[in-house]
C-alpha cells in the first residue's frame, strides 16, 4: 500500500531478486539508473525498506537462466522474498522453439517454488514477425506457468516502452532511463500485490 494513503510499512527488510537478462541488467546505462536500483527506490518512496540485487546477465537465454539459478541463490545473503523473473526476450529474439524456452521457464519456476520463495513472473510478447503460430505458442508460456505455480503475472515487461524511440537507446531496443522508470511504475503495482500490500 501506499504510505501517502496511510498504510504501514512493512515491519521488516524485504528482499527481492530481479532475476533476468539486459532489461534487468540496464544495459547501456550509468550505474543506478537500471531496473534494480530504480525498482528499490520506487518501494521506498512507499515506504517499504527494499534491497532488490540485480541478477540479470545480458544476453541470457531462458536456458542460461536455467544453468546459473542454483549458483546465483546460493550466493544470496539473504532468501528473498520475492523473485521477477524477467526471461524469454533473447529466446525470442532469436526464434528459439517456444517448447525450450516453456521447458526452462517452468524449470526456473520450480525451482523458486521449491526454496519457497513467492515468485512474480515479468512475461513478454513475440514480435509480430515470428507469425502468428510462434506467438500463441510463445505468449502462451507465461500465464500457463504462473497458472499453474500460482505465481503472480505482470503480462508484459515492456508494457508502454517498446516501440516508443523516447524511452529507448539508440540500438532501439534497450530502454533508457525514462524507459526503465516506464517499466517500474508499470510493474510496481504487481509488485505491491506479490509482497502483501494491495
Amino acid at each position: 500500500m501506499f504510505l501517502g494513503l496511510g498504510a504501514p510499512a512493512l515491519a521488516q527488510d524485504v528482499h527481492i531478486l530481479a532475476f533476468g537478462d539486459s532489461l534487468t541488467a540496464g544495459h547501456g546505462l550509468p550505474r543506478g539508473q537500471g531496473f534494480a536500483p530504480q525498482l528499490e527506490q520506487a518501494l521506498r518512496r512507499n515506504g517499504i525498506r527494499t534491497f532488490v540485487t540485480d541478477a540479470g546477465v545480458s544476453g541470457d537465454t531462458t536456458a542460461a537462466g536455467r544453468a546459473r539459478l542454483q549458483w546465483t541463490l546460493d550466493g544470496l545473503e539473504e532468501k528473498p522474498d520475492l523473485a521477477i523473473v524477467a526471461l524469454g526476450g533473447n529466446d525470442m529474439l532469436r526464434g528459439l522453439p517456444p517448447r525450450q524456452t516453456r521447458a526452462n521457464m517452468e524449470a526456473i519456476v520450480a525451482e523458486l517454488d521449491r526454496h519457497g520463495i513467492k515468485v512474480l513472473i515479468a512475461g513478454m510478447i513475440a514480435a509480430p514477425n515470428l507469425g502468428p503460430e510462434y506467438g500463441t505458442q510463445f505468449n502462451r508460456i507465461f500465464p500457463d506457468l504462473a497458472g499453474k505455480f500460482g505465481a503472480d503475472l505482470y503480462p508484459f515487461f515492456l508494457a508502454n516502452v517498446v516501440g516508443d524511440r523516447k524511452l529507448l537507446l539508440p540500438d532501439g531496443v534497450h530502454p533508457n532511463f525514462q524507459g526503465i522508470k516506464r517499466m517500474v511504475s508499470g510493474i510496481l503495482p504487481s509488485v505491491l500485490t506479490a509482497l502483501g500490500q494491495p
